[in-house]
């Protein structure tokens, strides 16, 4: 079986896209980059590498130093699959991320979408 194409992507192509869409809400690229990195654990210097060497999407998560335990709370539906029944590991790390993206652009408090307690 192939992979889905999305895993071949590069993650620069398409993080100017999240940016976009949450600065079209009124947000910021700072927690646009918050975000990814309360997901991975990528340092900003890191996060900015791994664009600038066109990583994909594979190996951006593969790569993360620190997947969040805490990413387990995020559930409901990206692109009409519901993400906590996603069971392919990569791309259920990239409907994560498509998910709080979602929910930064829909207005959502930082401490809901990093879910802290």
């Amino acid at each position: 079986m192939t992979q889905p194409r999305i895993y071949t992507m590069s993650f620069a192509s398409v993080y100017p896209l999240y940016v976009t869409k949450a600065e079209k809400k009124g947000r910021t690229k700072a927690e646009v980059d918050e975000t990814i990195r309360w997901l991975t654990g990528y340092s900003q210097k890191e996060l900015g590498a791994q664009i600038k060497n066109q990583t994909t999407f594979e190996t951006f998560f593969a790569e993360a130093p620190k997947l969040n335990p805490l990413r387990a709370l995020i559930t409901g539906v990206v692109c009409g699959v519901r993400v906590e029944d996603i069971t392919e590991p990569t791309m259920r790390e990239i409907r994560y991320l498509d998910k709080l993206i979602d929910e930064l652009a829909k207005g959502k408090a930082m401490e809901k979408i990093l879910r802290k307690q």
